[in-house]
């Protein structure tokens, strides 16, 4: 059992810095932004430069956990977001989109390594949970970030947080070095890195047909769940006027959420519910608990947000799970790993494009209202979509 445990541990925890790296600047916003001199809109362009990295890197990850080793490039993109938390500290506006790309460099490579070497250590039989308990590993950083960092910043400022961070993603980059002994046992130090390696995910999703709803549904998944982690803090801070405690209680208990319908949703699609089913009505509660969430005003105080977003949260960054198995279910036989490359590919252009247009909606008009009734309609039209071509996916007739 321990040869599935660590790997899966060590993972686990790898994905985890990563994530709170890349929730770090949407929690440290409200006080940073002020000092740095940037409205505090501007986190959903500094997110979307961070996926755009991170959907560079994913598109190069697979070759380059071929070459090096999957802890080896998971070392690297730990060191990579610390090198972006700390160039966050200059606070210059000029080299926020450095910051930005390196986070991204970091975050992109981890979830193709952890699946290279959970599908070398996992037994078949336990496959689903530890996949499921690995995606956990994203809305756990975000938890931890919503948790930690506010109080911090009141102790010790946004700076202090920021550096904390830093600091943690070095402190497990140098403990997963005893692990690389142990698991970078399948390396292929001759391989050539070329653009074909890059282009070949891509095309795979792009001629499936399938392949091709599941990747331009999770495009729309990807832009609500990142408009969701990007602006629920600095929303409850400002729009509903919240102590910055308290949001980010509010904060963490969503992507608690997130954690718990990972492994929920992952438990219905495989035993009770076809996946496009489930991930179509995933996609129109997300659009209803937007709606929601652009109707709230001051007076609705903690409790109501907190149950509102704790909805939110399970289904906006529950779906991730059940949506990779569904690609690797209606990938061709022996190209789920080059299929889930492509796809996340697409899901990162997903954030690319969402936060940063969820930003300018909420800077045009004033409010986040008309960033959350955007975000809501495009999610219930792909929730429709999935449902409606369900029968397309394997498993139709059962």
């Amino acid at each position: 059992m321990r040869n599935t445990v660590l790997p899966l541990a060590a993972m686990l925890a790898i994905q985890s810095l990563t994530a709170l790296a890349m929730v770090a600047v949407p929690v440290l916003a409200p006080v940073a932004a002020p000092d740095i001199g940037v409205p505090l809109t501007f986190t959903g362009m500094f997110i979307g430069l961070v996926f755009l990295g991170a959907m560079w890197a994913t598109l190069w990850s697979g070759s380059l956990v071929r070459r090096f080793g999957a802890i080896r490039i998971s070392q690297a993109a730990l060191l990579a977001c610390a090198a972006g938390m700390l160039v966050l500290l200059s606070a210059s506006p000029l080299l926020l989109p450095v910051s930005a790309l390196l986070i991204g460099l970091g975050y992109g490579p981890i979830t193709p390594a952890s699946s290279h070497i959970l599908m070398r250590t996992t037994p078949p039989h336990l496959m689903s949970l530890m996949f499921s308990i690995k995606q956990t590993g994203v809305p756990l950083g975000a938890m931890l970030a919503g948790l930690v960092l506010p109080p911090a910043m009141l102790a010790f400022g946004w700076r202090g947080g920021a550096l904390g961070v830093a600091l943690a993603c070095v402190g497990v980059a140098l403990l997963a070095e005893p692990t690389r002994r142990q698991l970078d046992t399948d390396t292929e130090p001759g391989l050539a890195l070329s653009l074909q390696h890059v282009a070949a995910p891509l095309r795979l999703v792009w001629s499936v047909p399938v392949l091709r709803l599941l990747v331009i549904s999770s495009f729309f998944f990807s832009a609500t769940q990142v408009s969701l982690t990007t602006f629920l803090l600095p929303y409850l801070t400002t729009q509903l006027q919240l102590p910055l405690v308290a949001a980010g209680l509010v904060f963490s208990m969503a992507q608690a959420a997130g954690v718990g319908g990972r492994i929920a949703w992952g438990w219905l699609a495989d035993r009770r519910i076809h996946p496009p089913i489930l991930l179509g009505a995933l996609a129109i509660g997300g659009g209803a608990a937007s709606v929601a969430a652009a109707l709230l005003g001051p007076s609705a105080g903690t409790v109501l947000p907190l149950c509102l977003f704790v909805l939110y949260g399970a289904v906006a960054i529950g779906w991730n799970g059940v949506y990779l198995a569904a690609v690797a279910r209606e990938a061709p036989p022996g190209k789920a790993g080059l299929a889930t490359g492509g796809s996340l590919a697409i899901t990162f252009f997903g954030a690319v494009v969402g936060a940063p247009l969820f930003g300018l909606l909420a800077e045009w008009s004033g409010s986040y209202g008309l960033g959350f009734i955007v975000v809501s309609s495009l999610s219930t039209l792909c929730g429709i979509a999935l449902i409606r071509r369900r029968k397309r996916f394997h498993g139709a007739g059962d």
